[in-house]
């Protein structure tokens, strides 16, 4: 068993259900101080937030990523106990598995041979782990950037640990994602009983010009980097049960993934108008999960396309696909992020699994990366 497969079994034992870290950090915290790295807590509220630096010159060159892990569903519907890491035909299976405790292991595993080979390499090498990635994300990666930037600690390079990869590990990695906004909308109308139309204002008949106008609004065509902008419904709830009676209101929740050449103002400004134009009486409530990132090709995506290429014989793409990652915490402050990981095809599903060769794979492909940037 290589190391990077024991280290992946001991932290999938933890039960660490955001924002329920588990011990996952001290594990990796006492790994870690043995190789030369210090370590600072920058826990906020009931997360917890590490920062592991080893080095003290630029420049700095980060991995990050999280303990914590989305629940796991039905206990009856997983083959084996989803916090006794199971292997079979070649595959190790638990929550986490592939989101993303086992390239949390890889990562560990790749310093450890890279600094047996470079001890006095440049620059630094750190670690930014949380477990407050797949919760609300309020309290984790973002307070550790705003605490790194008021004392003037810069990332100049980070990969996050993220399962971006397709069919084959190291055949796609993301270097950005689309911005990420949440509308709740209340549309308010009049209670009554349906057969007196003149007594009462229907907020679900209201609504039908609104959904129209909106799902048919082109938001833009995208560009180079990014797919054109997207908007779905996720919710829509009304009506009190009876057949007799027109509900006094309406709530609709809806998303939009936003390309870079959309901003959180100019969103808010058209859906605001297409509703004007309908109703006069209603609520919108906004939430902006993140906004959109993109790491141009330069230093990082060379030394990763390169590392990828050497361990893996692959030519990968990239990509700005999927959903949001903490990676938009961190490229505001100018640093170069990439996603890279292994394949996700089973993260936050019933038999989540990852592959046992792509493990050390993985810690391979980090250890390139780090040659390539720092040496």
């Amino acid at each position: 068993m290589s190391e990077t497969l024991e280290l992946t079994k001991a932290l999938l034992k933890k039960a660490s259900l955001t924002p329920d870290d588990a011990g996952c950090m001290d594990l990796m915290a006492e790994y870690l101080q043995q190789r030369g790295f210090v370590i600072e807590w920058m826990n906020v509220g009931d997360t917890k937030n590490m920062w592991a630096r080893r080095g003290t010159s630029s420049p700095i060159f980060a991995f990050a990523g999280h303990t914590d892990v989305v629940p796991t569903g039905p206990l009856e519907e997983w083959d084996t106990p989803p916090f006794e890491p199971t292997i079979k035909n070649g595959l190790i299976y638990a929550r986490g598995a592939a989101d993303m405790k086992g390239s949390l292991a890889a990562m560990m595993t790749a310093c450890d041979g890279f600094i047996a080979e470079h001890t006095n390499h440049d620059g630094s090498i750190a670690f930014l782990i949380t477990s407050d990635e797949e919760g609300p994300a309020t309290n984790g990666t973002v307070k550790v950037m705003e605490a790194l930037n008021a004392r003037g600690e810069k990332i100049d390079y980070c990969i996050v640990g993220e399962p971006s990869s397709h069919k084959n590990f190291g055949d796609m990695v993301r270097v950005g994602r689309r911005g990420s906004i949440n509308g709740y909308l209340t549309l308010i109308g009049k209670q009554g009983h349906v057969a007196y139309p003149e007594l009462v204002e229907n907020p679900i008949h209201a609504l039908a010009p609104i959904l129209s106008g909106l799902t048919a609004e082109i938001w833009d065509e995208g560009n180079e980097y990014f797919p054109p902008t997207s908007f779905q419904i996720s919710n829509i709830n009304s009506g009190t049960g009876a057949t007799n009676v027109v509900p006094g209101s309406l709530e609709l929740i809806f998303n939009l993934r936003f390309s870079s050449e959309l901003t959180p103002e100019t969103i808010k400004s058209r859906i605001t108008h297409i509703i004007d134009q309908q109703s006069d009486n209603y609520e919108l409530v906004w939430n902006l999960s993140g906004l959109p990132f993109i790491t141009e090709r330069g230093e990082l995506t060379s030394a990763v396309k390169k590392a990828i290429m050497d361990v893996t014989g692959l030519q990968t793409e990239l990509s700005t696909g999927g959903g949001t990652s903490d990676g938009r915490f961190i490229a505001p402050y100018g640093a170069q992020v990439i996603e890279l990981g292994p394949i996700n095809d089973t993260i936050h599903k019933i038999n989540e699994c990852v592959s046992v060769d792509d493990l050390d794979t993985l810690s391979a492909t980090y250890q390139k990366v780090l040659e390539n940037i720092l040496l």
